[in-house]
């Protein structure tokens, strides 16, 4: 067992939000619904104009720390989530997401069983499917390494200050750049989860469903240039992004 370690964590949850009067609450009960209850629960909102926060308010007895302010998009918000955080453990559900009733007692279990890792890829149900596992090599080309960010990626405190913030100059895909450094930069390890230990439910029209095919190629590819990928396996890779994606252009 290593130093310092805590087989009871605290667990911080990050939702950030926007005009999100229709999913919002739905989102909250799935994490103050825990089974797991050592919970440090954030909320970021960036000043919606809708009924968001006053449904927020609601639940203000069960929400540790709310935040309702502008912000300069959905990166800038899950910064100020991991300024605020001092979870032993940390993750997002975005404000259309779900956690499954138990998933941060499964997150403990793999967080207890994985003393050394530094973070967990839970399974996470999506509209088609299952997402589940860890495959690092897929970094290098696609997005198929993993499960989710939201409700699928909890990191330990420690390995959250060696990867830092999330780099706002992306505006689609800082998660992937956030990712990159994590697992190719710093080598930081990780495990996923079974395929049917499931920790959340991503819901299909959030932020990442609205982005157009050719902008996240394009930033994605930056992104791998930025942080320092082989120019001829970036080429080749958007050689395939498109061959495989022509019907869908």
């Amino acid at each position: 067992m290593i130093e310092n370690f805590n087989p009871k964590p605290l667990i911080s949850v990050i939702t950030v939000c926007f005009n999100s009067e229709k999913t919002i609450a739905n989102t909250i009960e799935s994490v103050i619904n825990q089974k797991y209850q050592n919970i440090e629960f954030i909320i970021i909102d960036g000043k919606s104009t809708d009924k968001t926060f006053n449904i927020i308010q609601k639940y203000k007895a069960n929400i540790t720390k709310i935040i309702s302010e502008k912000d300069n998009g959905i990166y800038d918000a899950f910064n100020k989530g991991l300024e605020l955080a001092t979870g032993d453990l940390i993750g997002f559900v975005n404000s259309d997401d779900l956690l499954t009733p138990n998933a941060l007692e499964l997150l403990v279990k793999y967080h207890n069983k994985f003393p050394t890792k530094d973070f967990i890829f839970g399974a996470v149900k999506k509209h088609w499917g299952i997402l589940h596992g860890y495959k690092p090599w897929k970094i290098y080309f696609s997005w198929g390494f993993y499960s989710s960010h939201s409700t699928g990626f909890f990191i330990k405190k420690h390995a959250a200050k060696i990867v830092g913030f999330y780099n706002t100059k992306y505006k689609y895909s800082a998660d992937y750049d956030y990712f990159y450094r994590m697992i190719v930069k710093h080598k930081l390890r990780g495990v996923g989860t079974k395929k049917n230990e499931l920790f959340g439910i991503f819901s299909r029209g959030g932020f990442s469903s609205k982005i157009n095919f050719f902008d996240h190629l394009a930033e994605c590819t930056k992104i791998r240039l930025d942080n320092g990928q082989n120019k001829i396996i970036v080429l080749l890779t958007i050689i395939f992004k498109f061959i495989t994606n022509i019907k869908r252009l």
